[in-house]
């Protein structure tokens, strides 16, 4: 097994921190010398790694990103049934992991960001595109022609939760996030009469 040099381990623990300043602060209001403190580093050898604040950023999106697609796959991989397999969907986008202050925070950071930021932009179209997709597979069977619009809802409804946290402070549980966009699944279902 090869060894694992310094590099990764830096990158690491810059976009770790990079998510952890965000929630500190609440906002992109943030300076690499700010991230690269928190890291343990020097500000300078944050640029070496990602040239600036705008890349750390998106790094640190790539990053949560890819803890919630792993989520994602994995109650995937267990849940049975097309009914099943959107509530994975729904209950991975509010797993711990996915649904802290911090994370939140770098969220509606991440949904600012795309307005200015190409790079961002499409990055936020990719995670929408394949919600998006993954839902309308598994809705499919349950709504017919309306899965698609059932799919924006639920979306929608994700997105929502993740804004209103970080914005009005709802402090929504977990469970009370997934009953919420389940909640809409079931008056979608029930309208379509697929209950």
């Amino acid at each position: 097994m090869p060894k694992l040099g310094m590099e990764p381990i830096r990158r690491e623990a810059l976009v770790k921190a990079t998510i952890a300043e965000i929630g500190a602060r609440g906002s992109l209001d943030v300076t690499v010398s700010q991230i690269a403190k928190r890291a343990g580093m020097s500000s300078a050898l944050a640029h070496h790694y990602f040239g600036g604040k705008e890349q750390i950023f998106l790094a640190a999106m790539r990053h949560i990103l890819g803890v919630y697609g792993a989520q994602v796959r994995a109650a995937l991989a267990v849940a049975d049934g097309p009914r099943a397999r959107v509530e994975a969907i729904v209950k991975a986008s509010f797993e711990h992991e996915n649904f802290r202050a911090e994370v939140i925070a770098a969220w509606l950071n991440f949904y600012v960001q795309a307005q200015t930021s190409q790079d961002a932009w499409r990055l936020l179209r990719i995670y929408q595109r394949r919600l998006q997709s993954n839902l309308v597979h598994d809705l499919r069977p349950l709504a017919g022609d309306r899965a698609p619009a059932i799919a924006q809802g639920i979306g929608a409804m994700i997105d929502g939760v993740y804004i209103r946290q970080a914005l009005a402070g709802l402090s929504l549980d977990r469970a009370q996030a997934v009953a919420l966009a389940l909640g809409y699944l079931d008056r979608e279902l029930d309208a379509a009469g697929q209950q």
